[in-house]
């Protein structure tokens, strides 16, 4: 009896063992050091293209005149945190695009006077961006700054109150005098309202209407000029090298010490899966990390929406803007708009959506153009499973990764983090901005 009971306790012992030693083996498998071969000539030039060394300088935006007038930039900086710059004087460009979140607001769609319909894009590096919104509705900065301002869900203000507070706010009128000339006479209340838009409130647009078309010209050159005073700030907005870019410095180099004190094995292979078998590089590729093109890549929305149709309205209503590179509120005299003539109007568009920068995808989720996805693991769970897009055609294909290598690109994408290469001051609220806030506050009831 006693005999029987050691050989049971023995074989249970053994069997202990024996599975420790299989756990084991299993656990050294899954997070075993992986020697990577050395990159090839291919594999490097296509890591220097991804390099922020290969970022060119910004061109110039011959559309506005003052795109790079410090002067214009210090009062755009100045209008981004103008909580006066709302219908209820609690909303500033700053309330979605907060700097501390690499200037989008955490929510899986944005939230001011109203709640947006889509989720709030980062602004870092988007002066390279020929086009913007999810969608591609507006062709330049100036131009998307002052859509959120009318937007009834956004600021939900009136260019006739924004003209009206550059006019009589004296630090604004100074400001812009300098750069834009004198600011016409808006004291004539019969004339000029204060408040007046073309936009679909009755009351609001009947106002705007009434004016006479001199007059709404004047107004509209003001409002032109204060978005392109908040464009002149927003480029200067820029992403700074992160790890990453440190790694490639090191495989251009060929300082293999460096590179395995840079990044780890785990990294390495997630860069390898990014450039190669996941394909990533067909969209995020360049120092940004975007083409800068639209795709439906099957990003399902809520079930209680209606399916997003994208850049098929988008293209439509950046042809029709008003404010768009062909308008006379362009200051390009010869009105170069090669990316406006040519853009895609194809039904491949439908449900298609801008690609966005991976440069700091970390912080700035949650993601997707409705917020859908709450991290970059959800994320690459989508791509790798592909499902049909219940909208339009889907690029996207299953990659079929095992967790393993899931684990591995999110890695690598985590290396894409870094500070911005903005100057501090350029990322804080001007001083006088936080004396109207607090006066602002005193006047509350």
């Amino acid at each position: 009896m006693t005999l029987g009971k050691g050989v049971n306790t023995g074989n249970r012992l053994a069997g202990l063992i024996g599975l420790a030693a299989v756990v084991g083996l299993v656990a050294w498998w899954f997070n075993r050091a992986v020697d990577p071969s050395p990159w090839t000539e291919i594999e490097t030039e296509m890591l220097r293209s991804l390099w922020i060394g290969s970022l060119p300088p910004l061109a110039p935006d011959p559309s506005n005149a003052v795109a790079d007038d410090p002067r214009a930039a210090k009062l755009g900086q100045q209008l981004f945190f103008d909580q006066r710059l709302s219908a209820n004087g609690r909303v500033a460009c700053a309330t979605c695009h907060q700097p501390e979140r690499r200037f989008t607001d955490g929510r899986a769609k944005g939230q001011a006077i109203g709640t947006s319909k889509r989720n709030t894009p980062s602004i870092v590096g988007t002066a390279y961006s020929p086009w913007l919104y999810w969608d591609g509705r507006k062709d330049s900065l100036w131009s998307q700054a002052l859509s959120p301002l009318e937007d009834p869900n956004e600021h939900a203000g009136t260019r006739m109150q924004y003209v009206r507070l550059i006019a009589t706010d004296s630090s604004y009128r100074a400001a812009y005098e300098a750069l834009f000339g004198p600011m016409p006479d808006l004291s004539d209340r019969s004339r000029f309202p204060d408040a007046a838009a073309p936009v679909a409130e009755p009351q609001l647009n009947a106002a705007w209407q009434a004016m006479t078309a001199r007059d709404r010209e004047l107004v509209n050159r003001i409002f032109v000029n204060i978005g392109k005073s908040i464009a002149a700030y927003e480029r200067l907005l820029m992403p700074g090298p992160s790890r990453f870019d440190a790694y490639v410095q090191a495989v251009l180099d060929r300082d293999e010490a460096a590179q395995h004190a840079t990044f780890s094995d785990d990294e390495i292979m997630g860069l390898r899966l990014f450039i190669g078998e996941a394909n990533c590089t067909q969209c995020h590729n360049g120092p940004l990390f975007t083409n800068h093109e639209f795709h439906n890549t099957g990003v399902t929305t809520f079930p209680s929406e209606v399916p997003d149709k994208g850049r098929i309205v988008g293209v439509r209503s950046v042809k029709s803007d008003p404010f768009n590179c062909l308008s006379a509120y362009s200051d390009d005299p010869v009105k170069d708009c090669a990316e406006l003539y040519f853009a895609r109007t194809g039904p491949e568009l439908i449900g298609a959506m801008r690609t966005p920068s991976l440069r700091n995808l970390e912080g700035t989720g949650p993601y997707m153009h409705k917020g859908q996805l709450a991290t970059p693991a959800a994320a690459l769970d989508h791509y790798n499973r592909a499902s049909l897009a219940m909208i339009g055609h889907n690029e996207a294909k299953p990659l079929k990764l095992s967790r393993r290598e899931r684990m591995q690109l999110e890695n690598f994408l985590k290396t894409l983090a870094a500070p911005l290469a903005t100057p501090t001051e350029w990322l804080e609220a001007p001083a006088d901005n936080d004396a109207r806030l607090a006066a602002l506050a005193d006047s509350a009831p």
